[in-house]
């Protein structure tokens, strides 16, 4: 695993943070900075099968696909909507790469009262580059949303719970 210009865990939950605050604020030629022209994007619920998945799924490459589809997705979202990275951790560097993973938690406001919306896992991929005041860009973007019904653990298939496959 190269570490050749890596992207320190600081550096990486600033960028993450001041673009969500950039696509919740429709401010959106910084949103688009943020995004290398050769990035990947995809979207979509973790089971593909939810009941609003037309209105969350992409799978998109080049930032000319991608900026058009956000701005349009965060133009048919209520304000205010705030997005909250949180549990932002490296997992690699690879080729002035650096990928990370990170839960997307998203609330908005109803009666006065905030209240989720979604959740999901985010994994990313971030070089250094472009054209905004952090000096780096997402070259990948995958966001899965949950909308499987939480259940027990035992039975799911994850490693470690009981039920799972052997060697997982």
């Amino acid at each position: 695993m190269s570490t050749d210009n890596a992207i320190s865990l600081t550096e990486l939950q600033n960028f993450v943070a001041e673009f969500w605050y950039h696509y919740d604020q429709a401010n959106f030629a910084e949103m688009a900075a943020a995004f290398a022209n050769d990035a990947v994007y995809v979207s979509r619920s973790d089971s593909g099968e939810c009941p609003f998945e037309e209105a969350l799924a992409a799978d998109l490459s080049t930032a000319a696909q991608i900026i058009p589809w956000l701005t349009e997705h965060r133009n048919a979202s209520p304000y205010p909507l705030r997005h909250h990275t949180t549990n932002l951790h490296i997992t690699g560097n690879q080729g002035g790469v650096t990928y990370a993973r990170f839960y997307i938690f998203v609330n908005q406001i109803t009666d006065f009262v905030p209240f989720a919306v979604s959740s999901g896992v985010t994994e990313i991929g971030v070089r250094r580059g472009g054209g905004n005041s952090r000096g780096l860009e997402f070259t990948k973007m995958a966001v899965i949303l949950d909308a499987t019904n939480s259940e027990p653990l035992t039975g799911t298939g994850l490693p470690g719970a009981e039920n799972a496959p052997a060697n997982s």
